[in-house]
C-alpha cells in the first residue's frame, strides 16, 4: 500500500483549538493560535476531519474552585468554548468531551460523537474505517498527549504533527517531556510539511 492509499484511511484530529486556550482566553496557551495555520493545511488535504472540544459544566472538579488545578475555561455554551474563528475545516465532525462534573476529560477518546447518537470516538473511527490519526492542537502536555496515547491504546497508528501543537508548560519542559512520553508509547512525531510531502509521494 502506497502513502496515498494509507492516507485514505487517515483522519486529522484537531484537539481543543478553542478560544479559551488561545491568546486572550481564560487558560491561554502561549502562541496557542499558532496551531491554526498548520492545522488548516492538514484540513485542506484530509477528507476525514474531527474537532474535539472541551465542553465543561460551570461546576466541575476540573476547576480549582471545586478541587481541580485549572481556572474556569471552555464552559459549555460560552464564547470561550467556541472554536478559534480562524480554523477552516471543510467538513469536520465535532467530538465533545469533559461534559461531566466528575472528571477532567483530557482525551478525545473520552468524548462522544453526538451526530451519531453519542457514539464513543474510538468506535466511530472504526466504523469509518480509520486506521491512522494525525493529531494537532492544544495542549501538547495535556489533551494532545492524552488523545495521542489513547489512540495507540485503542489500536490506531498515531502521528503527532509537532508544529501544529503548543504546550501549557506549567513546569518548564512539560511539553518536551510529553513528546518523549508519546514517542515511548508508539506515537510517530513529524511536522506538517513532512506529512503533506508523504501525500504527494
Amino acid at each position: 500500500m502506497n502513502s496515498n492509499e494509507r492516507y485514505k484511511k487517515t483522519a486529522i484530529v484537531a484537539v481543543d483549538i478553542q478560544n479559551d486556550f488561545c491568546p486572550g482566553g481564560s487558560l491561554a496557551v502561549t502562541d496557542g493560535d499558532a496551531v491554526v495555520a498548520p492545522t488548516n493545511a492538514l484540513f485542506a488535504r484530509f477528507p476525514i476531519q474531527f474537532l474535539s472540544r472541551d465542553w465543561h459544566p460551570a461546576e466541575t472538579v476540573h476547576f480549582a474552585e471545586w478541587g481541580g488545578k485549572w481556572p474556569p475555561h471552555c464552559v459549555a455554551g460560552t464564547p470561550g468554548a467556541d472554536f478559534h474563528a480562524g480554523l477552516k475545516p471543510t467538513k469536520a465532525i465535532v467530538v465533545t468531551k469533559g461534559t461531566k462534573n466528575s472528571d477532567d476529560g483530557y482525551s478525545a477518546f473520552e468524548g462522544l460523537v453526538q451526530e451519531m447518537a453519542d457514539t464513543p470516538f474510538g468506535e466511530y473511527l472504526r466504523l469509518r474505517g480509520v486506521e491512522r490519526i494525525v493529531v494537532t492542537g492544544l495542549a501538547t502536555d495535556y489533551c494532545v498527549e492524552a488523545t495521542a496515547i489513547d489512540g495507540i491504546k485503542q489500536g490506531f497508528e498515531v502521528i503527532l504533527a509537532l508544529d501544529a501543537c503548543r504546550a501549557v508548560n506549567v513546569q518548564p519542559g512539560d511539553g518536551d517531556r510529553a513528546v518523549v512520553e508519546m514517542v515511548n508509547a508508539g506515537v510517530v512525531v513529524k511536522n506538517t510539511a513532512e506529512i503533506l510531502a508523504e501525500l504527494a509521494a
